[in-house]
């Protein structure tokens, strides 16, 4: 693999690389992800089409994101031998994906009885005009051959967990489909410049054989008056569209792009992280989110978690606050199915989904895991017991609101999401009245090793923030919206929320310092990630769920150091040194969103070999491919926008020392050694800065006026 300032490129095709380059080359433009396989694969290889925001479930399988119809297959016969590298004799080999516009491709040249016939590609979805889909593919030889090319809508697809829709009608340039659950219409369009599908022609040694294909995908609502669209699109050359999507690419990396002095490598990974987060976020729509696998398939069910609010929403906050407040009304407008789940399970307010789909009710079923010895299932407690889902929701709501100064998502559902959240917290804390607290027992928190456990310090300090965040919340609308307060205020009982957030417990600091993650947890077994690596029977053991880790003090993922890089201004320096030390030698990092948080914490007290350690780890977790693939026997591959997401809060929020409190930006650098500069683009409070960092020295402009926002440097009051 070669990579350059914008193209990672592969110079041979190898085939246990055909899975992993599939997600490595991901193209998309938010409304779907097109993995990066060739035109000759088919569902085998893994080639996708995942539409986001759009589901269906077959059977008594799970539910997950629907898979359209391939666009860009082509059969390509020389001298009856097909080119397809699986099959044929190879003489050369590239696949390159630019990232600085989104465009994949291809060059093979293939031997056939001695012709050398050549295959170039080029191939993206357009920013521009999101149902469009866009292939130029081009032969040529050095010796007369007799070709064939045949292109056309590829229904015979990979899927997961089964086929999700049926065909009603097909013509030649046109797929009407049907999701087979909920009866949802799928079109699909083609338009083929310069070729005659199919047919064998004599092409002479230095011609070239090229055709271009547009395709519409469109679904659901968007397929009224597609016919119109797709015919106005078509008529559009592929220059005219490749153009106009790389206007719109340049105007992304002009709002977001990262510059790091000093270091090629590091330069890249945190180019190739934002590629893929802008790739995949919804541009044009508030009805759906980033799935924890983006648009690289079905895994996970194609659904949002977690990942979105608390590891991705931070980038798009600060640098396209539009994107980010559909994120934010995304969960919103899903609060009835949150609401339905808390019903569900015997409680009040609103239970945010663990997997959530378009309507939010979850996806998660009670049973993740398959047992890798036995094959059954195991129960796990990701569903029930995750309830820092509905913290992490409102978290995401209200970063939105203060970093963006755009406070309008309050009156249009967001106040009552908030309350709806903290009352579901209030309805199933505990309440222990020797102790004259709330407590939150039988949770799940980050490290999902230990499941059931009582007052996880991330879970408790984050439902104290939601109290938090309805308060300042209420005291906005109080202060600008009297008549929507008043009205709030008549069919909401608050009066509980001062008694549970005064009395909520949230776990502190021991005499050492050291914050317990969960009540018992220094009474389990003190072992070694080394020992516990020893004590496997079989590869790709499940660690949770009564496995090896779940009576030991072993975590997944950053628990208590998420719960310091989230609060990362609350404590002080000695107790974030002294947990980050304690808890890091325990940690497997068996989830991608793990190392980011070891990062930013490691940047803020200091150990910046270890900041940049975790920051690499982090940034090219999808070009190293050095990740969990399975957990127990079920295929968990794909991208990992999280981590992405990962990768710019540590650049920016680790190393570049950005934080916030009581509306004041501060910026408290601290690189590692052998960068010598960093340069980023916030968006703060509606004023675009451009903060360059060098020789120790912060250099802060923008060009519009910023006497309404507060910005130190160190703590210190800058002046523009």
């Amino acid at each position: 693999m070669e990579i350059g300032t914008w193209e990672i490129k592969e110079t041979s095709f190898l085939r246990d690389k055909v899975e992993q380059n599939g997600s490595r080359f991901l193209i998309g433009n938010g409304f779907m992800g097109y993995r990066g396989t060739l035109e000759e694969f088919g569902k085998k290889q893994l080639v996708a089409l995942n539409m986001a925001g759009l589901f269906d479930k077959n059977g008594d399988s799970w539910r997950e994101s629907v898979n359209a119809p391939n666009p860009f297959y082509v059969k390509t016969v020389a001298n009856g031998v097909e080119l397809n590298v699986l099959t044929a004799d190879i003489l050369d080999h590239e696949q390159t994906l630019n990232i600085r516009h989104g465009i994949h491709t291809r060059k093979t040249v293939f031997n056939v009885n001695g012709a050398k016939i050549t295959v170039k590609s080029e191939r993206f979805l357009s920013m521009q005009r999101e149902n469009l889909a866009a292939l130029k593919y081009t032969v040529s030889t050095d010796t007369d051959i007799t070709l064939s090319v045949d292109t056309y809508l590829d229904t015979d697809i990979w899927n997961i967990h089964g086929d999700h829709f049926t065909v009603k009608s097909q013509k030649d340039n046109f797929l009407e489909l049907e999701t087979i659950e909920r009866k949802l219409p799928i079109f699909v369009y083609q338009h083929i410049s310069g070729l005659e599908s199919g047919s064998a022609k004599t092409v002479k040694a230095g011609e070239d054989v090229s055709f271009t294909k547009l395709c519409g995908i469109y679904w659901g609502e968007k397929t009224v008056n597609s016919d119109k669209d797709f015919s106005a699109n078509s008529e559009l050359s592929f220059d005219t569209l490749i153009s106009e999507h790389k206007a719109v690419w340049e105007e992304v990396w002009d709002n977001c792009d990262v510059k790091i002095g000093g270091d090629d490598e590091a330069q890249f990974a945190m180019r190739y992280s934002l590629y893929h987060l802008n790739s995949i976020v919804p541009r044009n729509t508030d009805k759906c989110s980033i799935p924890a696998r983006g648009l690289s398939g079905q895994v996970y069910k194609g659904a949002a978690f977690w990942d979105t609010e608390m590891f991705m929403m931070p980038f798009f906050s600060f640098t396209a606050p539009n994107l980010c407040k559909n994120l934010a009304a995304y969960r919103i407008n899903t609060i009835a199915g949150a609401k339905r789940k808390a019903k569900e399970f015997g409680y009040e307010g609103a239970f945010y989904a663990w997997e959530s789909h378009e309507t939010g009710d979850d996806a998660c079923t009670l049973f993740n895991v398959n047992d890798i010895f036995t094959g059954r299932p195991l129960r796990t407690y990701f569903k029930d017991c995750q309830i820092h889902v509905s913290a992490d929701v409102v978290y995401g709501l209200w970063e939105y609101c203060v970093v963006s100064g755009d406070y309008s998502l309050l009156l249009s559902g967001g106040l009552e999401m908030m309350y709806e959240c903290l009352y579901f917290f209030y309805s199933y804390s505990v309440y222990k009245p020797l102790k004259n607290r709330f407590e939150l027992h039988n949770t799940v928190g980050p490290d999902e090793y230990h499941e059931r456990v009582n007052n996880n310090a991330f879970t408790n300090r984050m439902v104290r923030y939601v109290a938090d965040a309805f308060e300042s919340a209420l005291k906005y609308v109080k202060e600008n919206s009297s008549k929507y307060y008043d009205e709030f205020c008549k069919t909401h009982d608050i009066s509980f929320a001062e008694n549970f957030k005064e009395r909520l417990y949230v776990p502190g600091p021991n005499q050492d310092k050291i914050i317990e993650q969960f009540d018992g947890y220094y009474k389990l077994e003190d072992t070694t990630l080394e020992t516990l690596r020893n004590r496997e029977i079989k590869k790709n053991e499940y660690w949770g769920a009564h496995g090896l880790a779940s009576t030991t003090r072993i975590l997944k993922q950053a628990d208590v150091v998420m719960l310091l890089n989230v609060f990362r201004s609350e404590y002080e320096q000695s107790v974030k040194k002294a947990n980050w030390e304690f808890y890091e030698p325990y940690t497997e990092h068996g989830s991608s969103l793990s190392a980011c948080a070891y990062g930013i914490v490691a940047a803020g007290i200091g150990k910046q070999d270890w900041a940049y350690k975790y920051f690499m780890k982090t940034a090219t977790v999808d070009l190293t491919g050095d990740t969990k693939q399975y957990l127990g026997d079920m295929y968990i591959g794909g991208t990992h926008p999280a981590a992405n997401g990962g990768s710019w809060n540590t650049a920016v929020f680790g190393f570049g020392g950005v934080s916030y409190n009581n509306g004041v930006l501060d910026i408290s650098p601290s690189l590692p050694k052998h960068w010598n500069k960093l340069e980023f683009k916030l968006i703060w409070q509606g004023i675009r800065l451009n903060i360059v960092i060098e020789d120790n020295k912060v250099k802060i402009t923008s060009a519009q006026p910023t006497d309404n926002i507060k910005v130190t440097v160190n703590k210190k009051e800058y002046k523009f």
